[in-house]
């Protein structure tokens, strides 16, 4: 988790009182999560089994949700780390983030309960757009495409692709489906660049 938070957070910041402080509360809330449900877990609650401050937290994070988010963020990036996945050329980014959407999902059932339960398309959703929005940076993208809509649409056929993968009994291995994934998806991008 800490390398996960080191990768979120280096662009951001280097203050390691300020990575600690954003680790502790990560580790707090998924703490918390194996003892109760998310919508019953308050700020202060976070904060107290963290040993921080409420304002600390709040300088950091405006809500539980951003905690929440941020967390999703930092165990994306590590899965993504963990197998290596470059993302040097826009070939590779796309397969790449769909295998880590699929090994998002297939790991997130070996995590405490709740958080396995939780609707992971309101985490995971935001971060994959941020990832095209980025790649969308690089690309001179057709007149009228707008590149926020193109990573929301992307994000979603991406996880909708993974999310039936994982549901389905006997499903093919992660790197057969981030195959087809990509195989579905790039036309989006390619229609949307000039």
């Amino acid at each position: 988790m800490a390398e996960a938070l080191q990768s979120e957070t280096t662009t951001e910041t280097t203050d390691r009182r300020i990575l600690r402080s954003r680790r502790m509360l990560m580790e707090a809330l998924v703490r918390l999560l194996t003892q109760k449900e998310f919508e019953d877990i308050s700020i202060q609650e976070i904060a107290d089994e963290a040993t921080l401050n409420r304002a600390t937290f709040y300088l950091h994070y405006p809500d539980k949700n951003a905690l929440l988010q941020a967390m999703t963020a930092a165990r994306f990036r590590d899965l993504i780390a963990r197998r290596g996945l470059s993302f040097t050329d826009c070939d590779g980014a796309l397969r790449a983030i769909a295998l880590g959407v699929c090994d998002y999902l297939a790991e997130t059932t070996g995590c405490p309960t709740q958080l396995a339960k939780m609707p992971l398309e309101g985490s995971i959703i935001p971060v994959v757009e941020g990832m095209f929005l980025e790649g969308a940076a690089h690309h001179e993208m057709a007149p009228g495409v707008d590149s926020a809509l193109l990573a929301t649409t992307a994000a979603w056929a991406v996880f909708g692709a993974a999310r039936r993968w994982f549901q389905t009994r006997d499903r093919i291995p992660a790197e057969e489906m981030a195959a087809k994934i990509e195989t579905m998806v790039k036309p989006i991008f390619l229609s949307a660049s000039q």
